[in-house]
């Protein structure tokens, strides 16, 4: 189903609501032969769906909660990862091996080695470019896991710093990886609880929706079209998404 605003779902379940005390007034002349229209059946409909509003409001929190984590997890990795390149220069290794791990920073960093030159010529097509920025939270992790190992095969880095000491940053890197998976955690369950929301209230074969629909047709049957009881219904409205 299409996006629908969250506050639409919350207002046909209290139509429905509105609905089922209206029809409790009728007293005895409001009896459907079908059994899910009955009033015990249409309140305990209702209960479950406000449930499952319920649990999709609470999904929604464990996953802004998951995300505002990872935000803060990932939030000094540049700055730790420049002071690893500046511990990494203040070793014995090599030239060569201090390139590889700023290749890896570069990327965490999300700059390029080296600018690209504009073609002077103004009717020259524009050159196709491969993006270097890889700045997924996937991608970050898997770069600051470069740059560590880069690290771990240099024999003279051995900082007294401990969170710059090779075990502390796997277990650093670790830790972001978990932190990513339980956003990615989260945000499935927000979908399912979605998908079973939207199940009940709508796709079911006895949905709100349907149930909702079948009792105002109930009513302007029994009572008339004109009828003082279906007027008191038929501003009621029960709103589907469209597929």
């Amino acid at each position: 189903m299409t996006a629908f605003i969250e506050s639409g779902h919350a207002r046909n379940l209290a139509n429905l609501k509105q609905l089922i005390i209206t029809c409790t007034s009728f007293g005895s002349t409001f009896a459907p032969s079908k059994s899910t229209l009955n009033l015990t059946a249409l309140n305990a409909h209702h209960v479950s769906s406000m449930n499952q509003l319920d649990n999709v409001l609470a999904k929604k929190t464990d996953y802004s909660d998951a995300v505002n984590a990872r935000v803060q997890a990932f939030a000094d990795l540049r700055k730790k990862c420049t002071r690893l390149i500046n511990a990494l220069r203040a070793t014995d290794a090599s030239r060569e091996k201090i390139e590889d791990a700023k290749g890896y920073n570069r990327k965490i960093q999300g700059s390029r080695a080296s600018k690209i030159t504009p073609n002077p010529d103004p009717n020259a097509p524009i050159p196709k470019t491969i993006s270097t920025s890889q700045q997924s939270y996937d991608q970050l992790i898997q770069h600051l896991a470069g740059l560590v190992e880069a690290l771990a095969t240099e024999p003279s880095y051995a900082p007294n710093e401990d969170d710059l000491k090779i075990a502390n940053l796997r277990t650093f890197k670790t830790s972001l990886a978990t932190i990513n998976t339980a956003v990615s955690t989260t945000f499935a369950a927000v979908s399912k609880a979605r998908m079973d929301r939207d199940k009940i209230l709508y796709a079911d074969l006895d949905s709100a929706y349907r149930r909702f629909t079948a009792a105002k047709a109930y009513v302007k049957s029994v009572f008339g079209a004109t009828s003082p009881e279906y007027k008191a219904l038929s501003t009621l409205s029960f709103k589907k998404p469209k597929d």
